[in-house]
């Protein structure tokens, strides 16, 4: 007997006015993806996949995480096997995923790409591979077309500071018409307690241009590069840390850290706080004097797993959530740069639920009225973009903050095939608002509820970021 369709026009959506207010205020509206790690010469030359594993598996470690789960080889998830052999052990442990929000991306993905509504298991594993793969052989599902075929207007990479951004000077003038922004990403020149801060200083100083001899030619090298960045349509930056640091410093102090490290000598944890704490004060400032957006991704227990860092890298499925301390330092660090009138517009993301609270509360505090939702209690993220974690982060907004403000979802994403998340947020959140509208806790006027869940879905983060 066959199975009912899955993914259905009301997935998600239980109530009349949920249903009403997704299809009238937030299906159509077109998609800001403000971060991403998609890969801006993929786009640029507008590659054409051979295969489903090349789009959708490779770079995925949700997916490899669920798959080792289930006892899957490492030769069929990043190693050798063929891309056939991939796919159909990522189909094989599809159906034990769920209740994981594997599950559900997985079939509105096949929905929203390929049109394909049979559920991925074993059985069906070999005609969707083949099906899709006859698809992406057309030329209206290159790189290019998928972003197309999404609504997507605009969206911003992720690159360091040594990057030649030549791909999204190719696409500027390019008549591709969605905008490709990109984000300054300058954590290895931030880290100065990694073991590579030494050879990435020593690049980044052939990139600048100048040699790096003190902590001051490093903020100058620095600051070419967000210079280069600007001219080339750079208007946001993002920062992947742990925890924000804040340690009281002089310039001196600085220096003589910065020297210390440059020499090969050891640094003591204080000391890395203090170098950390002064040299994202001074990115900060340089981001205010630019008028940038800036982001800060905190919350991450990265690499755990040093068995398998040695053999695979980062980014490779080895990261969970941190348990670290997080108020009394963004607010001092805040607190600083506003004490200044140097905190330009400012999201914060967190990866750890039990902190919800204090992120929802802590942006309040430097809200100042100068500009409309100026810092941001980003979307969750990583661990938390799945229904619950979206809920609870609209929960802890809504009952904190104000909701009606705040700049929507992004995908932060390696994968062309992800931006059905914007679907899927869009749905919960419209869900949210429509059964509170149904119970009463909300005013039934479709008007105002659906202007709310229209700016939330898209026109906020236009007027935000003004791409």
């Amino acid at each position: 007997m066959k199975s009912k369709k899955f993914i259905t026009d009301d997935f998600l959506l239980y109530s009349q006015q949920a249903k009403d207010l997704y299809n009238n205020f937030a299906k159509e509206q077109p998609i800001i993806d403000y971060h991403n790690h998609l890969s801006p010469k993929e786009i640029a030359e507008d590659r054409q996949f051979d295969n489903i594993t090349q789009v959708w598996i490779a770079g995925d470690h949700y997916k490899w995480r669920a798959m080792r789960t289930m006892g899957v080889d490492e030769k069929y998830i990043t190693g050798d096997a063929s891309d056939r052999e991939k796919f159909l052990a990522w189909a094989k442990t599809v159906p034990h995923t769920l209740r994981n929000p594997l599950y559900h991306w997985t079939h509105l993905e096949l929905q929203r790409y390929f049109g394909i509504d049979e559920l991925l298991n074993e059985e069906s594993a070999e005609r969707i591979y083949d099906a899709v793969n006859e698809k992406l052989r057309q030329p209206e599902y290159s790189c290019r077309g998928l972003l197309k075929k999404m609504g997507v207007e605009a969206l911003c990479t992720t690159e360091d500071p040594l990057d030649t951004l030549e791909y999204h000077r190719q696409l500027a003038e390019s008549d591709f018409e969605i905008k490709v922004s990109t984000a300054f990403r300058p954590d290895k020149a931030v880290l100065i307690d990694s073991p590579s801060f030494n050879s990435y200083v020593d690049r980044l100083a052939e990139v600048a241009g100048a040699s790096i001899n003190s902590y001051k030619d490093l903020q100058n090298a620095l600051r070419k590069r967000v210079e280069f960045f600007h001219e080339n349509g750079c208007r946001l930056c993002d920062h992947g840390l742990n925890s924000i640091s804040f340690e009281e410093f002089t310039e001196a102090e600085i220096e003589s850290i910065f020297s210390k490290k440059r020499k090969g000598e050891e640094i003591s944890e204080l000391e890395v706080r203090k170098f950390t704490t002064s040299i994202l004060l001074f990115l900060s400032e340089t981001y205010h004097e630019f008028g940038w957006v800036q982001q800060f991704h905190l919350g991450a227990l990265r690499n755990n797993n040093k068995r398998m860092l040695e053999k695979l890298g980062p980014d490779t499925g080895w990261d969970s959530i941190g348990d670290y301390p997080q108020a009394e330092k963004i607010s001092e660090y805040l607190n600083h740069l506003d004490g200044k009138n140097k905190l330009t517009k400012t999201i914060l993301y967190n990866l750890n639920p039990a902190d919800n609270a204090v992120f929802a509360s802590m942006i309040g505090n430097f809200n100042d009225g100068s500009i409309k939702g100026k810092v941001q209690f980003g979307s969750g993220w990583w661990f938390l973009d799945q229904k619950q974690g979206i809920i609870d982060q609209l929960d802890a907004l809504s009952n904190m903050g104000l909701v009606s403000v705040f700049i929507g979802m992004l995908t932060d994403s390696r994968s062309f095939l992800s931006f059905p998340r914007h679907e899927y947020f869009r749905r919960v959140l419209c869900n949210l608002f429509g059964e509170e509208m149904a119970k009463g806790e909300l005013p039934d006027d479709m008007e105002l509820v659906g202007k709310t869940v229209a700016n939330i879905s898209y026109k906020n983060a236009k007027e935000y970021f003004n791409f």
